[in-house]
């Protein structure tokens, strides 16, 4: 049985695309979350699992050598349609899982418990699952355990992404506070390759600054003096025209 489609699956492809996660090295953070989690459940298998639109990558593995799997064949691309723990005691007995390629063949998936990795905007992006060759069943102490350890995955996550979004600040503020090449004349700025660029393109480019375009007070009068009569306070063109 193939996984239910999701209602907010862009929403939730997009949540998991923030992270910038997806096919990054193994780190020992992440790791040491599998290690545990196998340890406490007392499971031959545990994984990080990241539910993509047609696969499922693990970004940490304990018990097996394959990075990724197809969506269609996912226990966790079921788990994360529900926001509780998926817990599969048996899959051989279970007619979503019974023919499933995972099941028949290697790894021979029996028993499956995954907690879903909900981000604080409420998106499942993924699980944290243990699996064993052998029908069994977590006990409370180790599938509240299990959760606690899933929480920790989001919060690496979230400061994963802090991290970087700060760095991305400090870049343009480093950029900004730097001498920057401007025309004389027309005011438009060199870039680092030699190219110019108008200040609009160039902030744009370097900041998240949008721009539109009007025409002050002074401009008006001074270009446009019919239109500065009906548009401006009279007492400003009064004071403009004193001066």
């Amino acid at each position: 049985m193939k996984p239910p489609k999701l209602k907010q699956e862009a929403a939730r492809l997009e949540a998991l695309r923030q992270y910038n996660i997806l096919d990054t090295p193994a780190e020992a953070v992440y790791d040491d979350i599998t290690a545990l989690a196998a340890y406490i459940c007392e499971a031959p298998i545990a994984l990080i699992s990241l539910v993509e639109a047609h696969r499922q990558w693990f970004k940490s593995k304990v018990g097996i050598a394959v990075d990724e799997t197809s969506r269609d064949v996912s226990f966790c691309a079921h788990a994360i349609a529900q926001p509780k723990p998926f817990v599969i005691p048996d899959a051989l007995a279970d007619e979503r899982f019974a023919d499933n390629q995972l099941v028949t063949c290697a790894p021979n998936i029996r028993f499956y418990a995954g907690v879903p990795l909900i981000t604080p905007s409420g998106e499942a992006i993924g699980t944290l699952c243990v699996i064993d060759y052998q029908p069994r069943e977590l006990s409370p102490q180790q599938l509240k355990t299990l959760e606690a350890l899933a929480r920790q995955v989001v919060l690496q996550l979230e400061l994963r992404r802090t991290s970087a979004q700060l760095a991305a600040s400090l870049e343009k503020i480093h950029l900004m506070e730097g001498l920057v090449p401007i025309c004389a004349y027309c005011k438009n700025i060199r870039n680092d390759e030699g190219f110019w660029h108008t200040v609009e393109q160039f902030m744009e480019a370097h900041s998240d600054v949008n721009f539109t375009h009007g025409v002050c007070d002074d401009c008006m009068r001074q270009q446009f003096p019919e239109v500065a009569d009906v548009l401006l306070p009279r007492d400003s063109v009064q004071t403009q025209s004193e001066s």
